[in-house]
């Protein structure tokens, strides 16, 4: 994986709190909307270890489930 990708719904306080700050900060990522598809809302519980959004998948492979500003701009 060479990109950021977020986990999370197209409604969800979070993940556009999350989104908007990556875009604000100018970092590339992909968007997974877990609400179109079973098998991403599947596979974002198993990634995250629960059904909470964002889950946030970085090209080191860290995983932050629901995590601050704070905590995205520590691992960038």
């Amino acid at each position: 994986m060479s990109e950021i990708v977020v986990y999370g719904k197209q409604e969800c306080a979070d993940t556009l709190r999350t989104r908007a700050l990556l875009t604000d900060l100018g970092v590339a990522h992909a968007f997974v909307d877990v609400e179109a598809s079973a098998a991403d809302a599947a596979r974002a519980a198993e990634i995250g270890g629960s059904t909470r959004v964002p889950v946030v998948v970085l090209p080191d492979g860290a995983v932050l489930v629901e995590p601050s500003d704070d905590e995205v701009r520590a691992h960038l």
